[in-house]
């Protein structure tokens, strides 16, 4: 079992503060911020890192999604379609990191660097990406339906795989396939489907044994207040100002697991 260095023990509360407070400020997935912190700054093995940050996420998630399904502001029959592909993809996915790379914590640091390239890329793209006028969109097309379906599966193995990628990855992909929804829409759905997609990859990571609650208790202390805290403030403080910072982070915490700085 990982043991929690004392000298560290007071650092997982306020890791898991100042990740609950960019998520409820940005909306941004934990994956993003919490595996990397766990990895680089508190020494936690990039598996078991992975699958403690998608307990944390399990837990967190399902505050936000009530409160935008009270609000109406989910598209349930695109939840839907994401989910047929995304829960069997998240699965498979921690079956994968917990099978292809057992022993092997350095490729999967590489696997989870790309990944955070990638959704630094991503985050650039939503930041800049030019959306249509809302307006009341029509139920989606076969092919647009094939196509949600597909990125279920293609974002829900690499959250499974490295808990990168539902609030990163399948985001911007969902603004390009639905650039007439509202951004609350837009939120309060990829909010929801995360919801089955991290229970999923959780379950399976869990399923394999690299789940330390030991780990997943002390951040909690933390997160849950971040989140709440990060919520109140998202209406008074614009998220187009903690973006660019983030996004720099994720970057170079990317480049640092693929040992390029």
């Amino acid at each position: 079992m990982l043991a929690i260095d004392s000298q560290f023990l007071s650092a997982y509360p306020l890791v898991g503060l100042l990740a609950g407070l960019a998520i409820g400020l940005t909306g941004m997935g934990g994956g993003v911020l919490l595996t990397p912190i766990m990895v680089l700054l508190l020494g936690v093995p990039a598996r078991t890192a992975i699958g403690n940050d998608l307990v944390i996420s399990l837990l967190v998630k399902p505050v936000g999604a009530f409160n935008h399904g009270r609000a109406g502001t989910v598209r349930r029959d695109i939840v839907i379609r994401l989910a047929i592909g995304s829960v069997p993809a998240a699965f498979l996915g921690a079956a994968t990191a917990n099978r292809l790379f057992a022993g092997q914590d350095h490729a999967l640091e590489v696997v989870l660097g790309g990944t955070l390239l990638i959704s630094a890329v991503m985050m650039i793209v939503r930041m800049t990406f030019r959306r249509e006028a809302p307006t009341s969109d029509a139920a989606p097309s076969t092919r647009r339906s094939a196509a949600t379906i597909a990125v279920g599966v293609g974002g829900g193995f690499l959250v499974g795989l490295t808990s990168v990628g539902s609030g990163s990855l399948m985001l911007v992909l969902l603004m390009w396939l639905y650039p007439k929804l509202s951004s609350k829409e837009l939120v309060g759905t990829d909010l929801v489907q995360a919801v089955p997609l991290v229970a999923a990859a959780a379950a399976g990571h869990l399923l394999f044994g690299d789940i330390r609650f030991s780990v997943v208790a002390p951040v909690l202390i933390g997160a849950f207040p971040g989140v709440w805290l990060g919520s109140r403030w998202s209406a008074k403080m614009p998220d187009k100002a903690l973006r660019p910072l983030l996004t720099v982070l994720v970057s170079a915490s990317g480049l640092r697991l693929l040992g390029v700085i």
